[in-house]
């Protein structure tokens, strides 16, 4: 904003130095025109009266072509203006200029008797709007200043054989010639001091500049200052950027490890659990009935052929293997029946929802809660029947598993519990249990598609 006003004060400045520069050539002109008119009109009158012999003895030498001179003067003058406002653009083509002037200046006051030398003032005030450095500025005045005392020099008029114009102002009247000289003296006044309200405005437009450029200056140190703090806030920036980089970087590999020691516990827990209640029946059977032993030592082999599967697949980082064949539904059904047969445990399943639109996150979530739920069931509780049961209540689906095992008074949440409700925190869900009475478990987290969802009840007693 303050850079915008000092520009716009600069301009203000320019405008009026320009107009009072104009102001100046206009009153010159004027004046050299009354100078010629009236020499002209004065010779013209010597002629028409018949006394051009005596004003031709006072005079010394014949006089240029009277009629001639205002035509001459005002060509001479219309090509000093077109000078004055020509822009220049080093210091030779400013010298130039300088010479035609002082030649077009010194032919038209030769033309009017060097009756006016104001013009001078014109010749300093062009040369002084143009920037050059003093020391070739200084010059410049100097033979501007030698060229103004040679002009009004008696001793360079005598040389020039120049006639003073009083003269031939000697046809009017005293009275009017009179008036003539002080009305030209009169302009020339008023034309000095317009030069000197032009040097003015020229030096307060040369003070703005320097006080534009120093706020210049201020405003490029404050933003190279500016720019030196931006640079170490960036750096510094960068650094916190690498060092989260490095921290995200160890986090992922963390939740990768937790992942998967996750997927192998939920897996290889399930299996094996089943596998070793199955043996442990195989045992009982083995005198007593060697039929039944063989059979149950086929599904404890089924159990862990899918176990191994599994493992792969969670090694991979894949999903469990049946999810990857089959719809959630057919999976869980899947798995419940191989934990039934190689355990021999009651397992009661009834799905209240519809389980097709859920995303492979949740879909995982719900197969491992009920693959870790029996198998808790069957390890720490002994349970020797399960009760699971899915349902949608509003917008949340619900996991309720139930078995009658000896349960415990002080729940310590162990690895597969802790993982399970890890899981169920990233959908936004949450997990309850209860071992008062057997053991029971609740999980829920909300569902992400539909307002009702489509209820589908599946029962499995078997």
């Amino acid at each position: 904003m303050e850079e915008r006003k000092k520009t716009g004060e600069i301009r203000s400045i320019e405008r009026i130095s320009d107009q009072l520069l104009y102001l100046m050539i206009f009153i010159n002109g004027v004046v050299v025109m009354i100078d010629a008119m009236a020499t002209k009109h004065a010779i013209a009158g010597f002629v028409r009266e018949g006394n051009i012999l005596d004003y031709l003895l006072l005079l010394g030498k014949i006089p240029y072509n009277y009629y001639k001179i205002p035509l001459a003067i005002m060509l001479l003058y219309v090509a000093l203006s077109l000078l004055l406002v020509t822009e220049c653009h080093n210091y030779i083509e400013l010298s130039i200029k300088l010479l035609a002037e002082m030649v077009i200046v010194g032919g038209i006051a030769s033309l009017i008797g060097f009756s006016y030398t104001g013009m001078v003032l014109l010749l300093m005030a062009d040369m002084m709007r143009h920037p050059v450095n003093w020391n070739k500025r200084l010059t410049m005045i100097l033979c501007i200043a030698i060229f103004d005392i040679a002009m009004n020099s008696v001793v360079f008029k005598d040389l020039l054989k120049i006639s003073s114009v009083s003269i031939t102002w000697n046809y009017y009247k005293r009275d009017i010639a009179s008036t003539l000289e002080s009305g030209i003296s009169a302009i020339s006044l008023i034309n000095t001091f317009i030069f000197i309200l032009f040097m003015v405005f020229l030096t307060l437009e040369e003070m703005s500049e320097k006080e534009r450029i120093r706020v210049l200056n201020i405003q490029l140190e404050n933003t190279n200052n500016r720019l030196s703090t931006t640079n170490s806030m960036l750096e510094e920036a960068n650094r916190k950027l690498e060092e989260y980089a490095k921290e995200s970087e160890r986090v992922a590999q963390t939740k990768e490890r937790n992942r998967l020691a996750r997927e192998i516990h939920d897996t290889l827990g399930h299996s094996l659990t089943g596998m070793v209640t199955g043996i442990e029946a195989c045992i009982m059977l083995m005198d007593i009935a060697p039929e039944a032993a063989k059979e149950q030592l086929h599904a404890i082999e089924e159990v862990g052929r899918q176990g191994i599967t599994d493992v792969r697949q969670s090694v991979k980082a894949l999903r469990p293997d049946m999810l990857e064949r089959m719809d959630l539904d057919d999976a869980l059904v899947k798995m419940l029946e191989e934990m039934r047969k190689s355990t021999g445990i009651h397992i009661g399943y009834v799905c209240q929802a519809d389980l097709k639109h859920f995303n492979q996150d949740e879909e995982e979530v719900i197969y491992r809660i009920i693959q870790e739920s029996t198998t808790n069931a069957v390890r720490h509780g002994k349970a020797s029947g399960i009760q699971i049961q899915i349902q949608r209540e509003n917008s949340f689906l619900k996991i309720k598993v139930r078995d009658n095992g000896i349960g415990c008074q002080s729940i310590t949440k162990g690895f597969g519990l802790h993982h399970m409700e890890e899981r169920l925190k990233l959908l936004g869900g949450g997990l309850r249990c209860d071992g008062s009475v057997g053991f029971s478990l609740e999980a829920w987290f909300p569902v992400r598609w539909g307002n009702e969802g489509i209820a589908i009840e599946r029962g499995r007693d078997d």
